[in-house]
């Protein structure tokens, strides 16, 4: 490194990798592994990277001088190609005499990468609800009916997340959305079997990669984010539950059971 300036901008860099791995999904000790990386690799004495699902903290030491820079993540994704993308990025930069520069807009192009085309979000989100409703034992007709409503679940969730709607709220209409629609389904002919329905559709909610990440982060060591994002996808079922439940007994008590 030739000033302190360019270690802040390498600080800076490393922090912006993290934070993209970080709201795409990625589990805290690779993002920590990244951070440390980079900046290590441009004879930083010291470099000591904390993340937390929230949250990324870094402190680095340069002739002397230490800097600390923090970074507040407010929204988590899930988008494993950005994850790889830049778990790419990061072993050419440590490989190569990449400029900090040309990091800074390597890192910017990941980050604005756009997601699928809403079209094949909604075509594959409702196979995914679908298959899972075959395997369970549903009928062709559920199977049919939970791809319809497994999509209309995917145009809502992304209208809720474009509103910023917490995610326990987010789930609970979601699933709401979805018991009164497989009643709907049952009810006018198009699904025999209402619970297999549901239980297809809501397969889209259920926070499969929080979890993951929550054992690996506390096989890892790292227990504070391990239980953090447990708690997470506690929260998440609950809501789920919870919208599942209330949506199915309201319908009991004003029409009856099915």
């Amino acid at each position: 490194m030739e000033s302190l300036n360019d270690v802040k901008r390498l600080l800076v860099m490393a922090i912006l990798a993290g934070k993209v791995m970080l709201k795409n999904g990625a589990e805290t000790y690779r993002v920590e592994d990244t951070i440390k990386r980079i900046c290590k690799s441009r004879n930083i004495d010291f470099a000591e990277a904390f993340v937390t699902p929230t949250g990324i903290f870094l402190s680095v030491e340069y002739k002397g001088e230490v800097l600390t820079y923090i970074k507040r993540i407010k929204s988590i994704k899930f988008d494993l190609n950005k994850i790889a993308l830049v778990n790419e990025f990061s072993r050419q930069f440590v490989n190569s005499n990449m400029s900090i520069d040309k990091g800074f807009e390597i890192l910017n192009d990941i980050d604005n990468i756009k997601t699928y085309p809403k079209s094949l979000r909604l075509i594959f989100g409702g196979f995914a609800g679908s298959f899972f409703t075959l395997l369970f034992k549903g009928s062709f007709t559920d199977f049919v009916s939970t791809f319809i409503i497994s999509s209309i679940l995917v145009i809502v969730m992304e209208f809720l997340n474009r509103k910023n709607f917490t995610f326990f709220l987010s789930n609970i209409i979601g699933s709401s959305i979805v018991t009164i629609l497989s009643i709907i389904s049952v009810t006018l002919g198009f699904g025999t079997d209402m619970d297999k329905i549901i239980i297809g559709s809501i397969m889209l909610l259920v926070p499969g990669v929080a979890i993951t990440n929550a054992i690996r982060d506390s096989i890892s060591g790292d227990f504070l984010s391990g239980i953090s994002r447990g708690l997470e996808a506690i929260i998440v079922a609950t809501a789920i539950a919870f919208g599942v439940g209330a949506t199915l007994k309201i319908s009991f008590i004003l029409f009856g059971g099915m």
